[in-house]
C-alpha cells in the first residue's frame, strides 16, 4: 500500500478525546476527529456547528495531534467525513499508525473505497430525518461483519419503516444493526418495548455522551 501524502490538507472542525457514546465500542476512550462540512440536513442534527468553519490541517499535523492522546481507538466523524476526498488517506494513515479506527458516515456517499481495516458505521436515514431520499442503497451490498448500520428514529413510523428495511435487506445477517432514539424527540423506553415486542435482532443504543455531558461540543 503506498504511503499517504502527509502534506494532504483536510478541513477539521475539532479533535478531542472522550468516551465513545455510540456503536459497539460505547464507553471506550476514543479520539474523535470531526471533519467540517456535510451535504445532508437531517431534522435532528446535533452537529450543525460542523457544517462550516473549522481549520485546514495537514495529515501530518492531524496524526501528531492524535498521537498526543496515546489512544487505542480513533473515530473519524463529521459533518460527513467522506465529503472530503482526503478522508480516505486519513483513514488509512490512522490504521497504519496502529489505531483501531471507525468511520461514522451518513450513508449518502460511497463507502466502497474506505480502507478495509476501518469499521464503517453507516447511517440509513429514515423518513422523519428529512433525508430518506439521499440513502445510497448500493452501500448495503458492501457491508461486512466488521461494519455496523445505524438508524436514528424519531417516532413509531420511523421504527416500523426501519424494521421493514432490516427485514427486507437481511441487515442483521450482514452486520450489527443499531436503533437509536433521536435525542429529545423519541423516548428510548417505548423504542425498547417495540424491539422486544417484535423480537427484532437489533441493538438499542442511547447516546452515552449526551447522558454524561448534555451534548456539549468537545465531548
Amino acid at each position: 500500500m503506498p504511503q499517504a501524502n502527509t502534506g494532504a490538507q483536510l478541513r477539521i472542525s475539532e479533535i478531542f478525546y472522550s468516551l465513545q457514546g455510540e456503536t459497539s465500542r460505547v464507553g471506550l476512550p476514543t479520539v474523535f476527529i470531526r471533519l467540517t462540512g456535510c451535504p445532508l440536513r437531517c431534522t435532528y442534527c446535533d452537529t450543525a456547528y460542523a457544517f462550516t468553519g473549522g481549520e485546514n490541517m495537514s495529515l501530518a499535523n492531524i496524526l501528531h495531534r492524535v498521537a498526543e492522546y496515546k489512544p487505542h481507538y480513533v473515530t473519524v466523524t463529521g459533518g460527513e467525513p467522506l465529503a472530503q476526498k482526503n478522508c480516505l488517506p486519513l483513514l488509512s494513515a490512522l490504521c497504519d499508525a496502529g489505531y483501531e479506527v471507525s468511520l461514522e458516515t451518513g450513508g449518502a456517499l460511497d463507502i466502497g473505497e474506505v480502507d478495509a481495516r476501518v469499521m464503517r458505521v453507516v447511517d440509513i436515514k429514515t423518513p422523519a430525518s428529512g433525508e430518506v431520499a439521499k440513502n445510497r442503497w448500493e452501500n448495503l451490498v458492501l457491508l461486512t461483519p466488521h461494519d455496523e448500520i445505524k438508524f436514528v428514529l424519531c417516532d413509531e413510523n420511523d421504527y416500523l419503516w426501519a424494521k421493514q428495511i432490516v427485514q427486507q435487506h437481511h441487515l442483521a445477517e450482514k452486520c450489527a444493526v443499531l436503533f437509536s432514539p433521536a435525542h429529545g424527540t423519541l423516548n428510548p423506553t417505548p423504542l425498547a418495548e417495540w424491539i422486544l415486542r417484535d423480537r427484532l435482532p437489533v441493538r438499542l443504543q442511547v447516546q452515552l455522551h449526551k447522558l454524561l455531558w448534555n451534548n456539549v461540543p468537545g465531548h
